[in-house]
């Protein structure tokens, strides 16, 4: 039926040059799609190789782990296995205990974080951008950096008494340097063509500084805020194994102290674990994803 409709003279001249405009549509949305695909597949290798190398990694360790507890020979509680880790994994669990040392550090942790980069991006600007601070302060904010934040311990015991306020203290006391630092770092390398643009289209302080130095100040300030929530984490850790009892909670570093008192070697490499697999994850599920959107965007990064 349809060959009694179709021109013959199209026929004879193929179907690419009876429509020739449909023709390099579907060829060019053919390319579209095949070079879709090939930056799925590119995408996916991507995700599957930064899944599954840090894997591999892991079981790794744990096999060198094994091997090493069975040539020393070191009883259990001296050198415990993986195996029996994992047993005092399950216990913790079952007793509850796990979940709320770890809700604990992590909520302290959170909001301690939060608080330390409100304060940190203030005082980071007014430093920034009123050069009299900066020159009074800068060194003070350096030294206070790299001051280890347990020294503040003893001294926050004293003032604050074995209260949440103890462990809040330290913690702003070990971000807070380091988000400073971190984004005057950042605004020092702003090209000076930005505040002269700002200035010619009369941006007043505040625009100048939400709007045109913070936005391009983004990188370092990005790095400053992953610096301080290391600090933040070490020092809240600190915190908790050495502030114990009073109105404190149970946090993961609690569960550590426990276990160095007990003398269980199972319960402070479990301990040990959970904080590193804690900021493994933070640093994997929120500041890497950010850090990779913010360099790709700049084309800083490949996609």
């Amino acid at each position: 039926m349809s060959n009694t409709l179709t021109d013959p003279a199209q026929s004879a001249a193929g179907p690419a040059e009876a429509q020739p405009n449909g023709g390099k549509e579907a060829e060019l949305e053919g390319l579209d799609k095949l070079q879709t695909d090939t930056a799925q597949q590119k995408n996916l290798k991507k995700t599957l190789i930064r899944i599954i190398a840090p894997l591999a990694a892991v079981l790794v360790l744990i096999g060198i782990w094994q091997v090493y507890v069975l040539i020393s020979g070191k009883r259990a509680d001296v050198v415990p296995g993986p195996l029996d880790v994992a047993g005092t994994f399950g216990q913790l669990w079952a007793q509850g205990t796990l979940q709320e040392a770890v809700w604990t550090s992590v909520q302290r942790g959170l909001i301690g974080f939060l608080v330390s980069a409100v304060i940190g991006t203030a005082l980071g600007l007014l430093l920034a951008q009123v050069k009299p601070l900066r020159i009074a302060f800068g060194p003070l904010i350096s030294g206070l950096q790299v001051l280890p934040s347990v020294a503040w311990v003893p001294a926050a015991i004293i003032w604050f008494g074995l209260s949440d306020g103890t462990v809040y203290f330290v913690l702003l006391m070990g971000a807070i340097p380091s988000i400073i630092n971190g984004l005057i770092s950042g605004i020092d390398q702003v090209p000076p063509q930005y505040r002269s643009m700002g200035s010619v289209l009369g941006a007043s302080k505040l625009e100048m500084a939400f709007k045109i130095i913070l936005p391009a100040a983004l990188p370092g300030y990005l790095s400053g805020l992953k610096q301080g929530w290391a600090f933040s984490w070490r020092s809240l850790m600190a915190a908790e194994i050495i502030a114990i009892g009073g109105t404190l909670g149970f946090g993961l570093g609690s569960l550590l102290q426990r276990g160095r008192d007990l003398s269980d070697m199972g319960m402070v490499m479990a301990a040990i674990l959970v904080i590193l697999f804690v900021g493994i994850i933070v640093e994997l599920a929120v500041f890497a994803p950010i850090e990779r959107k913010l360099l790709r965007g700049r084309g800083l990064l490949s996609a």
